[in-house]
């Protein structure tokens, strides 16, 4: 998959954007738990009272206070207020140490207090040890102890409050605040349900962003994938196009086709996927630990537990499931294969009554593939149940050791609940990580397929500086001590050819069948290269010129007719598209096209389907003649291209197409005599060797091998 990423590049602005988004929606995901956790520590435990720092204070409460704090925890607090009447007023936009600071200066003063002016039997004794009467008020007796005592009194409670938890401590301050708002009037149920109301406003606004981030990152994603899949697409397109011959047989053609549409599309959906979910896990699940610790890290050690629980789990079942992805997309291949040949093979399917064997074929493909489906499958879906174990394995450990810190005062129930919640996130993005594990190999796969074929390197190039043909020559063709050998063949398919044709001359190659015949013209459109000697088109090297150049000068009709959809007059258009409508119907009626084509309703306009299935095979030779005929090259190469045609038409065309091409050079493959007869030049090729070259009078008294052709397919008094 990474090597495929540059293909992103285009899309960068929009990736950027996207990662933006993430951390956004996880930091409000992540927000949701701590919102949670204060409506029921501060909203419902602590009525709305955040901490044991007060809005609001008397002065007779704040000068009690002040007696158990230490000159400078006196000075923050003094500093933090103003007098208001008989009342002190927190000040407005205090930080949030500041304020923890002040809770911390609050508390244990608070605590003393409370433990003093309380009806307890500890407090009384303590008075009655200091000589103050029974009923006095204890407040007011505080202002008249002497330094010393109040210094025993803060001792003595400080000592009792040095074991004490900090919850604890802040629960108890927030009573005290709570009691002292009541003392001055406050209507503390208004303030109990102002603060869950604003929490959860707080939580309803950050559950929309988090609905807009992901509805704004499921949408850039599915952009980029599409981006990508279209780039990925057309970069196979113009790779194939490319490719010569030899990298057509390296990829078989059902394998492109699978590779340029399904293995596209496994890289484009999961690419989709990537940036909605393998990016989010890992922000959402490294934020939830960041949080974990944040609330709690006497817990962290079942976490800890439950991932790698996870992942021996995804470990185990890749490594059993992992080869079955890298075979699956090889039994796509194979299965397309065989569908392939089976259906343009009906013909022939029927006619030897072999039904039932391309049955057994196809089932067998079919139940290849399928089995490796369900095996990979079946070991996916033992994935989820043991995760959902796991997770609520988790659960169940976090509230049973968390009660045991809510019942000894170090953790309160809300921060238990938020716990809980950043734990099912951590194990979520772990989820959401294996939920994608099973579709990443198989997209790696096909990604490595993808890569695989736009790094392979054409063996025909254009050269870096091509060389151009001089005006004065053209049309011409010469083969000087050719020889040609396919990929990895021990023997030459050809062997020494030598010849030259001129422009205005018609050339024939004849020979037995596997004689080279194919192979010999195809080297001069460059569908593969010369293994040794070379080929000059108007004087120049093939390998030296342009593939563009070479051939725009070359009209070529290959031995199958090749029709594309569209119609006829598309088709004939094919080689030159700005041509009139005349020269249409002249190409047409050079090639013997024009009696069939008028007899069509639609006529030049009829539709032609795909491969030209709706036209018989002598059709479609016409009019692959017509194309070329309509290109009006300088050099026509017909590659057994009359085969279908009966001899009547044969020799219409072959008289038409000599007086059309007067002025071009015409290299003719032919297994017919009659079809040559008249050729300037005939080569006689026997087992990729040249038997002989002339005339065809001079090769009936100098080549055997042709004079044998000839009297198998002619009478004497035809030959005479």
């Amino acid at each position: 998959m990474l090597k495929l990423m540059k293909y992103l590049k285009k899309s960068a602005g929009y990736i950027v954007l996207i990662v933006a988004l993430l951390f956004l929606q996880a930091y409000c995901d992540l927000s949701l738990p701590d919102y949670t956790s204060k409506i029921v520590n501060v909203g419902i435990q602590q009525q709305g009272i955040e901490d044991g720092v007060p809005e609001k204070i008397r002065t007779s409460t704040m000068e009690s206070l002040e007696l158990f704090m230490t000159e400078e925890t006196r000075d923050e607090v003094m500093e933090a207020y103003t007098l208001d009447g008989d009342l002190y007023v927190l000040k407005d936009k205090l930080s949030k140490d500041t304020r923890e600071q002040l809770n911390e200066d609050f508390c244990k003063p608070m605590m003393i207090l409370t433990g003093f002016t309380s009806d307890s039997e500890e407090s009384r004794a303590m008075l009655a040890q200091m000589g103050i009467p029974e009923g006095t008020d204890p407040a007011a007796a505080l202002s008249q102890l002497p330094e010393q005592a109040v210094e025993q009194i803060s001792d003595y409670m400080e000592e009792n409050l040095s074991e004490m938890p900090e919850s604890i401590l802040t629960q108890a301050a927030v009573a005290f605040v709570r009691g002292e708002y009541e003392a001055i009037g406050e209507d503390v149920d208004a303030i109990q349900m102002n603060y869950i109301i604003r929490s959860g406003i707080q939580m309803i606004l950050m559950a929309l962003v988090i609905m807009l981030a992901a509805v704004s990152v499921t949408f850039l994603s599915a952009r980029v994938a599409a981006s990508l899949g279209h780039d990925l697409r057309s970069s196979i397109y113009r790779k194939v196009m490319s490719f010569s011959s030899n990298e057509y047989h390296k990829f078989s053609t059902a394998s492109l086709i699978t590779r340029s549409t399904n293995d596209v599309q496994q890289v484009q959906q999961v690419m989709s996927m990537i940036f909605r979910i393998v990016l989010y896990a890992p922000i959402l699940g490294l934020g939830g630990v960041i949080k974990v610790l944040q609330t709690d890290s006497s817990m962290t050690w079942i976490l800890a537990v439950a991932v790698i629980l996870i992942l021996m789990v995804i470990g185990g079942l890749f490594k059993i499931a992992m080869p079955k992805f890298t075979k699956l997309q090889t039994l796509i291949d194979r299965l397309n294969l065989v569908t392939r040949e089976i259906l343009t093979g009906i013909p022939v399917i029927r006619a030897f009554s072999r039904e039932k064997h391309e049955e057994e074929r196809f089932e067998k493909a079919n139940m290849d593939l399928t089995k490796t489906n369900l095996f990979v499958n079946r070991c996916m879906t033992f994935m989820m149940p043991i995760m959902m174990l796991i997770m609520n394995g988790v659960s169940v450990m976090i509230v049973y050791f968390g009660s045991y810190g809510v019942d000894n005062g170090t953790m309160q129930v809300g921060n238990v609940m938020a716990f809980i919640q950043y734990a099912m996130q951590i194990i979520m993005s772990f989820l959401m990580i294996t939920a994608m594990s099973i579709m990443l190999p198989r997209a790696n796969v096909a990604a490595l397929r993808i890569h695989e074929v736009l790094e392979t390197e054409g063996t025909i190039n254009d050269p870096e500086c091509p060389v151009h043909p001089s005006d004065g020559e053209k049309g011409t063709v010469e083969f000087e001590n050719v020889s040609f050998a396919y990929p990895d063949a021990d023997e030459n398919v050809i062997t020494d050819i030598s010849f030259k044709a001129e422009k205005g001359q018609t050339v024939a190659v004849i020979g037995s069948t596997g004689s080279g015949k194919s192979t010999l013209v195809n080297l001069i459109p460059r569908f593969y290269d010369v293994t040794r000697g070379s080929v000059r088109v108007d004087g120049v090297d093939v390998r030296d010129m342009s593939q563009k150049e070479l051939r725009d000068r070359l009209g070529y009709v290959p031995q199958k007719g090749v029709l594309f959809s569209g119609t006829i007059d598309s088709n004939i258009r094919y080689g030159k598209t700005d041509i009139t409508e005349a020269e249409v119907k002249e190409a047409a009626e050079v090639a013997q096209a024009e009696e069939f084509i008028e007899a069509k309703p639609d006529k030049y306009h009829s539709p032609v389907s795909q491969g030209g299935t709706n036209v018989s095979g002598g059709q479609k030779q016409r009019l692959s003649i017509a194309r070329a005929i309509a290109k009006k090259p300088e050099i026509f190469i017909f590659d057994d291209s009359f085969s279908a045609l009966d001899f009547k038409t044969d020799s219409m065309l072959r008289k038409a197409l000599r007086e059309h091409t007067k002025d071009a050079t015409t290299i003719i493959v032919a297994q017919r005599i009659s079809t040559i007869l008249n050729a300037d030049q005939i080569i006689v090729l026997d087992d990729g060797h040249m038997a002989g070259i002339g005339t065809h009078k001079e090769l009936m008294k100098t080549c055997d091998v042709y004079r044998q052709i000839a009297m198998s397919q002619l009478s004497e008094e035809e030959l005479a």
